[in-house]
């Protein structure tokens, strides 16, 4: 046997991929990294500052300060703040000098209701955690499986292409017979090729998908408008005038009618709503980039694949519109792409191959195996 032969055994039976055994079922990434980040913002933010507003509120004690008469002993004082943070309403007057009143109760509950807004944030990542992480974490697994057996399948068939053709006595029939079979597809991969084409049929992926993304814009929308309403309303009224001229002590002359006070954590109200409603609003384009994402194609990967002999999903224009489930799993697939080997030895054969003087004569990995392992510098076209 020839320095030459033997030199490509051993680089042909390299190339071959190890079996990956248990590990990628562990380490699949069911989320894109600008979803992942859109949650841990939404949810993350509002319970980091409202966790900062109670552990603010916790260590001063009293909400609000009441101005109360010089008489007043020191529980009434107290009463009166309790009186007037649990009534938490203001009386004034209108340019009429009528009395109007006015509640101030979404200032009470206001921390309250940004961790109703961070258990809004995470619905949509449960929903997608418990409907379509399951079926996608099995497409990916298939898939991915059958991409690098694919890989497999076109080396070990390089290495027999090798045997045949230092067997055959005529290298032009040999060639001859390699490209009636390469027209007749004897080399596809139906199974993959079949199941991919299947996914562009289905919609249960993108739908949930899309309904995650439009429920994340939804909720990013109504909490700005809530702290819009806030703000217009009741946050730029740090002070108002309180009565406790109600009950047992409506008939006390001594009590006098209003009570002026003035809410003590006002500022950082105004300060984590402002920051609150920044930052959602800095991320409703990404939410909206999000769901425009599957308006095109990643034809990235699959171009790669294509190298493969057969595999043409994208040359045969199986690809038609992109919403469909297909376009999800290749966007998954994109950040599962480290669980992906056979794709970074195919996009270094890809280099190579763009790299190569004559491309006419490089088709596929079999055409680049077979020229490395020595059979022709070049073959004939037909």
């Amino acid at each position: 046997m020839s320095l030459s032969h033997t030199a490509a055994e051993y680089m042909l039976s390299d190339a071959l991929l190890p079996d990956p055994g248990g590990s990628r079922a562990k380490g699949l990434r069911l989320e894109l990294p600008s979803d992942r980040l859109l949650k841990f913002i939404t949810v993350g933010l509002p319970l980091l500052l409202v966790s900062l507003a109670f552990a603010q509120e916790f260590s001063t004690g009293s909400q609000i300060s009441c101005f109360s008469p010089t008489n007043f002993t020191g529980k009434q004082s107290a009463y009166v703040d309790t009186a007037c943070w649990d009534s938490l309403v203001h009386h004034g007057f209108n340019a009429e000098g009528l009395a109007v009143t006015k509640s101030l109760w979404a200032l009470k509950v206001f921390p309250y209701s940004l961790l109703v807004v961070a258990v809004l944030m995470y619905m949509p990542y449960l929903m997608w955690r418990y409907t379509a992480a399951p079926a996608l974490h099995s497409d990916l697994l298939f898939i991915i499986d059958e991409l690098d057996k694919s890989y497999n399948r076109s080396v070990r068939l390089v290495q027999h292409m090798r045997k045949v053709q230092q067997a055959s006595a005529e290298p032009e029939r040999f060639w001859e017979e390699y490209e009636r079979a390469r027209q007749e597809r004897y080399f596809e991969f139906p199974l993959l090729e079949r199941y991919l084409t299947c996914k562009q049929r289905a919609h249960s992926l993108v739908f949930i998908y899309i309904l995650r993304n439009l429920l994340q814009l939804l909720f990013l929308a109504a909490t700005c408008l809530y702290l819009v309403f806030l703000h217009l309303n009741i946050f730029f009224q740090d002070e108002f005038n309180c009565s406790i001229k109600t009950g047992l002590l409506q008939a006390e002359p001594h009590i006098p009618p209003l009570i002026p006070c003035k809410v003590v954590f006002f500022s950082i109200f105004q300060l984590i709503s402002l920051s609150v409603g920044s930052v959602y609003v800095l991320l409703i384009p990404v939410a909206i980039y999000n769901a425009l994402q599957l308006c095109q194609w990643d034809k990235g990967l699959l171009s790669v694949y294509e190298m493969l002999p057969a595999f043409d999903l994208l040359s045969r224009k199986m690809l038609t519109c992109p919403v469909n489930d297909l376009n999800v799993i290749l966007l998954f697939l994109r950040a599962n792409i480290s669980k992906l080997t056979s794709f970074g030895r195919l996009n270094a054969v890809s280099a190579l191959r763009e790299a190569t003087a004559n491309k006419q004569d490089i088709d596929t990995v079999v055409d680049f195996m077979t020229l490395l392992a020595g059979l022709e510098t070049t073959k004939p076209k037909h």
